[in-house]
């Protein structure tokens, strides 16, 4: 890292959340999901393909091995700090990999300039999703394809289900709600919607069912702490506090525990759809 660590009353919490979130969150999580959505994306040599919200740039840097020299990777984020770390993290990718900084409701891009459009777990989060979407067809050309993903309800989610709920026991209402943002109440049909409203006809929609392994409860908390705005809420309280919201945690979680970590089931929103 190659920022410091803040140390508070015995709870390390790294000092760059992009940094954080590419060392802890990718290789459970977005890794994973990444190579599905490519899949899913039907990416081929000489596409040329956007990645929207990219952060540190993971389903970028699965793409650019698949498109080869013949085609090209732009990886999009408003967040400077997560295009820094997505730049350090693919500098021996081949083809280079284009990172630019800008809004996903506005591409700084000119119309009909890619063949795919990606979006991993980021929907979600935009102020106006649907102008987001129309914006992603804008770009693509005809006969392109937009493959998005978003997390199904919370509900779905036992682990986050279990830490969102101890958060707000614990933290606050303040952290539970941060825990609870990336899983949207949206159901498919919703989805759907969405995207047809951006312009699109054929959109596809499946449930994706994967999981995440963690080495412990601990390090699940820690490391979702690190990774996102909970870090500044759960340094704030006491270590007694933090040890507390871990022991239920644990407690909660034993069901998933198995003879070398913790693993939970998660699922996923897959959304395809041509222009």
């Amino acid at each position: 890292m190659s920022n410091h660590a803040n140390q508070s009353a015995g709870w390390q919490l790294e000092g760059n959340a992009s940094e954080a979130y590419e060392q802890y969150l990718v290789p459970p999580i977005f890794a994973p999901w990444a190579e599905h959505l490519v899949e899913t994306g039907e990416i081929h040599a000489g596409d040329r393909v956007l990645d929207v919200a990219c952060g540190t740039g993971i389903v970028a840097r699965r793409v650019a091995s698949r498109v080869g020299t013949s085609g090209s990777v732009v990886g999009l984020d408003i967040n400077d700090g997560m295009l820094a770390v997505a730049e350090d993290t693919a500098v021996d990718i081949q083809p280079s990999i284009e990172w630019r900084q800008g809004d996903a409701a506005d591409l700084p891009f000119s119309d009909e300039g890619f063949d795919v459009v990606c979006c991993q777990q980021s929907l979600q989060f935009f102020d106006d999703p649907v102008a987001a979407v129309t914006e992603m067809r804008r770009v693509l050309a005809p006969g392109g394809r937009v493959t998005l993903s978003v997390w199904r309800p919370l509900d779905f989610q036992p682990a986050y289900v279990i830490l969102t709920e101890a958060l707000e026991r614990h933290i606050g209402d303040e952290a539970g709600a941060m825990m609870r943002s990336p899983f949207p109440e949206w159901d498919g049909e919703e989805l759907r919607t969405l995207v047809q409203d951006a312009g699109f006809d054929d959109v596809s929609v499946t449930i994706e069912i994967g999981s995440v392994r963690y080495p412990s409860v601990e390090e699940f908390v820690r490391r979702e702490a690190a990774s996102s705005p909970l870090a500044e809420p759960i340094a704030a309280v006491e270590q007694e506090v933090r040890d507390e919201l871990v022991h239920e945690v644990e407690e909660a979680l034993h069901r998933y525990s198995d003879d070398e970590s913790i693993v939970s089931p998660m699922e996923s929103y897959v959304v395809t759809a041509d222009r």
